[in-house]
């Protein structure tokens, strides 16, 4: 019997950086795209500059962060604070319960994990913070294949 080996071994410095959702922000796409297709997980990682800041908001799906390196600030829906620092797990269930906000100390890297690679899960919902209402710009939502998918019922 023989059987091929499905291993891969990707080098972070063959990575092209893109454009993130913020100002500031740059992501390395590891896997759960394209290029290198995953069954359920997307890992890219991030880098923001210090004195980034990325609005409250929300997703679809699980995210999970681990910060490399660098210093933060997380808040959550309520306006708690939580410093994050190299080392520090951030785990945002799926939902606006699970709204966070960055606020970038230091220049800042982590490896950010979703739970899924399906296009109409990877949205990301800006919350206003005075309303508490959400939405997401027509543009991005164009961008993460939002216009139009199947329902999940």
């Amino acid at each position: 019997m023989h059987v091929k080996p499905t291993l891969r071994v990707i080098n972070e410095s063959a990575l092209h950086a893109e454009e993130g959702v913020t100002d500031g922000q740059t992501i390395k796409r590891i896997v759960g795209h394209a290029a290198e297709p995953s069954d359920r997980i997307r890992i890219g990682l991030a880098n923001y500059t210090a004195g980034s800041y990325e609005q409250l908001h929300w997703h679809p799906i699980e995210a999970y962060y681990f910060v490399i390196s660098g210093h933060a600030i997380v808040r959550d829906f309520a306006g708690n604070e939580y410093p994050v620092a190299a080392g520090s797990s951030i785990y945002a269930p799926a939902g606006i319960a699970g709204a966070h906000e960055w606020e970038v100390k230091e220049s800042l890297q982590l490896l950010a994990v979703r739970a899924t690679t399906e296009v109409d899960r990877k949205m990301q919902f800006t919350v206003d913070k005075k309303t508490k209402r959400s939405f997401i710009e027509l543009e991005e939502l164009a961008k993460r294949g939002g216009l139009s998918f199947k329902s999940h019922y």
